[in-house]
């Protein structure tokens, strides 16, 4: 088994484009889940790696199936990369069954990865369930206490505390706090769910301290992918920045800057008549003219 970026190969992490690696299902739209990660590692400067947990039937409308992969294979998979490549970074998304939860939380544990960014995907933009019912348990039992960073969405928030889902910035605090008791070393309860026309603020704990992470909100409906790319972003940032106590509000922070950014250049694309992806390589690309509104 390949160790950590800790000790030696945090240096070398460091010299090199760190390698991450995100463990989630397949969007055939290309705006969410793996694509949607390996887009950002690769706008970041990190090396991409994935684990196919699930293919998914999707555009930018509906999910209109899934197919999950077996348990023992998307351990092969995690084993046959492990043994060969450095991993620096971890991303968790689609888990999709309790069986894929245990295996993923098996590598993880015998891993020993430092960086560990779980998005707990339960349902698509379009209201689509993503995970099964009885996932959410192994879900929380086993990869919680796993994570560096935890990122839930608001409806993500209170299903995994079993409660209302938070519908103010206090209440996200508190659930913040309550769900660092569960054991992921720092929370980011993400608020875009909240109705603000605004702002779109975040909330980041460390078990101890709550600080508010606040961005303007970006008038557009192509947030298709924003809570994926999010938190690829944050596991594409956080080899570079260090094991100090600031690295994880310093990525989280530039993470969320490269979100915003992408959904104010996501006019430029045209892809589906859904909610559209934001764009990833806004930094790198082109910028095409300016033909509609942000809006469009």
């Amino acid at each position: 088994m390949v160790a950590s970026s800790a000790g030696g190969s945090a240096a070398r992490a460091l010299a090199r484009p760190p390698n991450v690696l995100t463990i989630a299902g397949s969007d055939p739209s290309g705006g969410a889940g793996i694509q949607a990660d390996i887009k950002t590692f690769s706008a970041l400067g990190a090396y991409a790696t994935s684990v196919i947990t699930a293919l998914t039937a999707q555009n930018t409308l509906a999910v209109t199936g899934v197919h999950a992969v077996p348990p023992e294979f998307v351990r092969a998979q995690l084993d046959a990369l492990s043994s060969d490549v450095r991993i620096d970074a971890v991303k968790v998304g689609m888990l999709a069954s309790a069986p894929i939860a245990c295996a993923v939380a098996d590598w993880l544990e015998a891993a020993d990865i430092h960086s560990v960014v779980v998005d707990p995907v339960m349902i698509a933009k379009s209201g689509d369930r993503l995970l099964d019912a009885d996932a959410v348990e192994a879900l929380r039992r086993r990869i919680l206490p796993l994570a560096s960073v935890l990122t839930p969405n608001l409806p993500e928030a209170g299903v995994l505390l079993g409660r209302a889902v938070p519908a103010t910035v206090d209440q996200m605090r508190e659930a913040a706090l309550d769900l660092a008791l569960l054991g992921p070393r720092h929370v980011l309860v993400k608020g875009g769910h909240l109705r603000s026309e605004d702002s779109s603020p975040d909330v980041l704990c460390d078990g101890r301290e709550v600080t508010l992470i606040e961005a303007e909100r970006v008038a557009t409906r192509n947030t298709h992918g924003t809570g994926c790319t999010l938190s690829a972003a944050i596991a594409a940032l956080l080899p570079r920045h260090g094991t100090a106590p600031s690295a994880v509000p310093s990525a989280v922070r530039a993470a969320k800057s490269y979100v915003s950014a992408g959904l104010r250049a996501s006019h430029e694309l045209e892809v589906g008549s859904g909610r559209g992806p934001l764009h990833h390589f806004h930094a790198l690309w082109p910028r095409a003219p300016q033909t509609s509104t942000p809006n469009g």
